[in-house]
């Protein structure tokens, strides 16, 4: 089935009912389904034809979610991008997927303006009004093709052409797009939906960018099943987000580490105080055990999952919430319709207890990386059978004798803060960009609220050179999970016996401090 199609049939069915509430803002499937109609069309009035990709480059809200689906209704590829995204990197991914066209915000403009200067893909673009309704200059107004009388876009599409592109970091640093056709995002939805036990009574608040696959997935999840899905920019303010649990009686709180952390710093909260609750998942990293027994506490009638997940599948295994408690370091066992298994060097299976490479079977896994053969050959491998593909995720696993998974590492230098992964090679360019840094290395450190922060290690040819001054700088570059939280100035970095500089070394270093 094609993603649009999970629109076309919940509006059918539950037309009169909610399904998206952002802010004040609140659409019916009826409303949220000829909302995506009309854009649609007037993305193939503008040109936009079937298998063109379209960059959606908007925060949480509900303008974001109409464009997911227009974009599918119109038979395009659809590519999410973080709006804390910078103009460099936008223009990248704009050129490399050869963007049809980029759906934005007015406050958004200046990266998106700037990109369109930056890179040699001519693109539509098309945003929101700004304060008093100005429209950014060279712009199709959003509002308009909102206004406009939609016409059926017959594209002729099946299950087997691209859904998604969405971009991640990977090991190398170079974003790498992930395609994900339609028959994958609706395995991956099917699934998630299956052993979280959703229907459509379910209420779920998604706080997590809608432009990375955990965000992702709620929208998809509510969609299929005529859920409703209440969209916030941020957990920023949680006492607000409590409230607004507790006013539209939501029934599924995704959340990752961070968020778990900050609800640990609050002493106020009494068990019981969000009653509505019927689930909360984690992805990202795994909780520590006081935060899992806090959760549990403070939410007694909501049933815990923990997850683990990449953007290569969306999602691969979660720990029945009746295991928690016996086995709280485990991700558990594969989805539904997945399987999961532990593999040496040589690709077979390991023993119970030996750490291998995590390798996932199933119909949700990607097609490959976009336009990069080499980084596609090195994650999908033959499978079974002739005609499949299976992904060797890079990280590492130990199975216990039951066949529960438990993450060991990463098999590469990722790092992953705030729900998000960093390559440190995009960073340390940033910083070897800066006149006054000679050398620099950049690594992951513990944090008690953040599990892993990023650090710097730099050498500098300016004495007067500050700690702050170099965070403002790679601020003004970089993403914002991607800015540094704190600098090490040193006189020279370390380095193995070989001379290699290390990544290991430096991070116990900035660890230590």
């Amino acid at each position: 089935m094609r993603i649009e199609e999970f629109l076309r049939i919940s509006a059918s069915l539950h037309g009169a009912k909610p399904a998206l509430i952002s802010g004040s803002r609140r659409l019916t499937y009826s409303e949220f389904s000829a909302l995506s109609d009309r854009l649609a069309a007037a993305l193939a009035a503008q040109g936009v034809c079937r298998n063109d990709r379209v960059l959606v480059f908007m925060d949480n809200c509900w303008e974001a979610a109409v464009s997911i689906f227009a974009v599918l209704k119109a038979g395009a590829i659809f590519s999410p991008v973080n709006a804390s995204t910078k103009a460099e990197k936008l223009a990248y991914i704009i050129d490399n997927c050869q963007a049809a066209a980029v759906l934005t915000q007015a406050k958004l403009m200046p990266a998106a303006s700037q990109a369109r200067a930056l890179c040699g893909q001519p693109f539509i673009l098309i945003s929101t009004e700004g304060p008093g309704g100005a429209l950014p200059e060279g712009a199709v107004s959003f509002t308009q093709c909102l206004e406009d009388k939609p016409v059926p876009v017959r594209h002729g599409g099946v299950d087997m052409d691209l859904a998604m592109l969405i971009y991640t970091s990977g090991s190398t640093g170079s974003p790498k797009g992930v395609m994900m056709a339609h028959r994958n995002v609706e395995a991956a939805a099917s699934s998630i939906t299956t052993y979280l036990r959703n229907t459509p009574d379910d209420i779920i608040l998604n706080v997590l960018p809608l432009a990375f696959n955990y965000g992702l997935s709620q929208l998809f999840a509510a969609v299929k099943l005529g859920a409703t899905l209440v969209i916030e920019k941020s957990f920023a303010f949680p006492q607000a987000i409590f409230e607004l649990i507790r006013k539209e009686q939501v029934t599924g709180l995704p959340l990752v580490p961070t968020m778990a952390a900050m609800i640990m710093q609050m002493r106020d909260l009494e068990p019981g105080f969000l009653p509505s609750l019927r689930y909360i998942t984690n992805a990202a990293a795994a909780l520590p055990h006081p935060h899992i027994a806090r959760l549990r506490e403070l939410c007694p009638g909501a049933e815990l999952y923990s997850m683990y997940g990449l953007t290569e599948c969306m999602r691969c295994t979660y720990l029945p919430p009746e295991e928690i408690g016996r086995r709280p370091d485990s991700v558990g066992v594969a989805i539904p319709n997945t399987e999961a298994f532990v593999v040496d060097e040589k690709g077979q299976p390991v023993p119970p207890g030996t750490v291998g490479e995590l390798v996932i079977r199933g119909p949700h896994v990607m097609q490959g990386y976009w336009r990069n053969e080499d980084a596609t050959a090195s994650m999908l491998r033959p499978g079974f059978n002739p005609w499949e593909k299976m992904l060797y995720t890079g990280d590492l696993f130990r199975r216990d004798a039951e066949g529960f998974l438990y993450f060991v590492a990463r098999k590469d230098d990722i790092i992953k803060t705030r729900g998000e992964k960093v390559a440190p090679r995009e960073v340390e360019a940033v910083l070897h960009a800066h006149p006054a840094i000679s050398d620099a290395v950049v690594a992951g450190v513990a944090d008690p609220v953040l599990d892993r922060v990023i650090a710097a290690m730099v050498v500098s040819t300016d004495p007067a050179l500050t700690e702050r001054e170099v965070i403002r700088y790679c601020a003004g570059q970089l993403e914002d999970f991607m800015v540094p939280k704190m600098v090490k100035f040193v006189s020279e970095l370390p380095r193995t016996d070989s001379g290699k500089v290390s990544r290991r070394l430096a991070a116990e270093h900035m660890g230590a401090r």
